[in-house]
């Protein structure tokens, strides 16, 4: 009997893997909302009171009960303002952005618990992810209550024409969540992701302040753009003596710290996999 248990019991525990594996194995489709916080030189304080709207779709394979695969494309609206800060010099720098971001991840996710969709045992887990992520962005600013230009047409640290950041980054993104079945093929997933960043000029902020006769020089194509270059460089509340921030070389931005961008969402999936365990035939 013991001989015959040591023979068995591994190939019924592949086998009982197996058809776990088989069940789960599978396609999910869905989407998500929720919101997106921005954090850099015009976010140092990590505040979050200022969600800007967020959505997107989801694709994820699931290679097994622990192991799944999951691309997205989404968008946020991110924003900042020192306006919002409660540190002085912030408030007379008076820098602020807005800009739409489209994201393009790919994550590799690792569920806690076995994960079986349609399971009365398994229909639920938290879980970890980590992979890249490929976005592009735009940002512009309000001031006066009028739209600038693109920031980045402004060279607004003294870039060069033709040697302004692109809009085009990417990064890496992690984070954790929680998904449950609210039924055998849907399920929701609550997730927190984080982006962090290869550039620093999510905000447009990064350095230092240009030479202001000089940015008028590189950016005088018209005067308009070129009054809009030195007012987005440095919109800075000047001092009792007329003052402003923007004098040459003095710290504009922080470029060792790179800006992130995060996810709060909420998404709800559809499984298309088996749903059913495979027929074990007689021997």
């Amino acid at each position: 009997m013991k001989k015959i248990f040591h023979i068995y019991f591994p190939f019924c525990l592949l086998l009982s893997l197996s058809v776990s594996s088989y069940a789960q194995r599978g396609f999910e489709v869905g989407g998500w909302l929720g919101g997106a916080f921005y954090l850099g030189d015009l976010n140092t304080t990590y505040d979050v009171t200022h969600p800007g709207p967020a959505g997107g779709l989801i694709v994820r394979y699931n290679f097994n009960t622990r192991i799944c695969l999951k691309a997205s494309a989404n968008y946020a609206f991110l924003r900042a303002d020192d306006a919002w800060s409660d540190n002085a010099y912030e408030q007379r720098r008076n820098i602020n952005f807005r800009t739409h971001l489209g994201d393009f991840s790919g994550q590799l996710e690792f569920n806690f618990f076995p994960y079986v969709h349609g399971s009365r045992d398994n229909w639920y887990t938290p879980y970890l992810f980590a992979g890249f992520s490929m976005f592009t962005f735009n940002p512009y600013a309000i001031y006066n209550d009028e739209k600038s230009p693109p920031l980045r047409d402004l060279g607004t640290e003294g870039q060069f024409i033709g040697e302004e950041y692109s809009t085009f980054q990417n990064g890496i993104n992690f984070g954790g969540g929680f998904k449950f079945d609210i039924s055998p093929e849907w399920s929701i997933n609550v997730e927190l992701s984080f982006r962090k960043l290869f550039t620093d000029y999510l905000d447009d902020v990064s350095t230092e302040y240009p030479n202001e006769s000089e940015l008028r020089g590189i950016r005088g194509t018209t005067q308009e753009l070129a009054d809009w270059a030195v007012l987005a460089s440095d919109p800075s509340i000047p001092d009792d003596e007329g003052n402003k921030f923007g004098m040459e070389g003095r710290q504009r931005g922080d470029s060792t710290n790179k800006d992130s961008y995060n996810f709060l969402s909420v998404g709800i999936l559809y499984y298309f996999g088996n749903l059913k365990c495979p027929s074990i035939s007689k021997p």
